[in-house]
């Protein structure tokens, strides 16, 4: 059982109040995961500007990234998340399913962002020259790779942050792919 309850907007620094105010105007509401962040006094202003930070990516790219990393890394909260945006943006329930577990038979650009995205997690960055290849061969650039490699990490640290604290997840949940095979 987690030690880790979600703060409230009272029980967080100010400057943690003004970013929750903004989340509840801009969201309807502070998700669990960024309240946890508020524990720190810096890191969910830091977690906020670098996610939203400019990137190479579409917004669909990134959920592939997101959706793959994520499953890799075991997170349910950020899974459910982005299974939800996910939707959001256009992708159906089989495409979510097959980015989650690396691929999209659907799109072949797309596959190969989540096989790189599913491998440079499970590999922590020693990434398999063929994949990398293929993702080259797809019309990526030397920027994009890096661009994916950081919202690796991005990801990874919320990834990690939910794995430990635990806390309850406010999106619709979402199954283990092993429970759907």
């Amino acid at each position: 059982m987690s030690t880790f309850n979600v703060p409230t907007r009272d029980e967080v620094s100010e400057k943690n109040q003004a970013i929750f105010d903004n989340l509840q105007k801009g969201l309807g509401f502070v998700p669990n995961l960024f309240a946890t962040y508020a524990y720190s006094d810096t890191a969910l202003e830091n977690y906020l500007n670098f996610s939203n930070a400019k990137t190479s990516l579409s917004t669909k790219e990134k959920e592939v990234v997101n959706l793959a990393v994520s499953q890799v890394n075991g997170c349910e909260y950020c899974l459910s998340a982005h299974t939800a945006i996910s939707k959001m943006n256009g992708f159906t329930d089989d495409e979510i399913l097959e980015l989650r577990a690396g691929g999209a038979s659907f799109d072949a650009k797309l596959n190969v962002l989540a096989e790189l995205a599913k491998n440079i997690t499970e590999s922590r960055g020693n990434t398999d020259a063929t994949i990398l290849e293929k993702f080259f061969n797809q019309g990526y650039t030397k920027g994009n790779l890096i661009d994916v490699i950081s919202l690796v990490g991005d990801k990874t640290i919320s990834n990690y942050i939910n794995n430990t604290t635990q806390i309850p997840v406010d999106f619709p949940p979402v199954q283990k792919l092993e429970e759907l095979v």
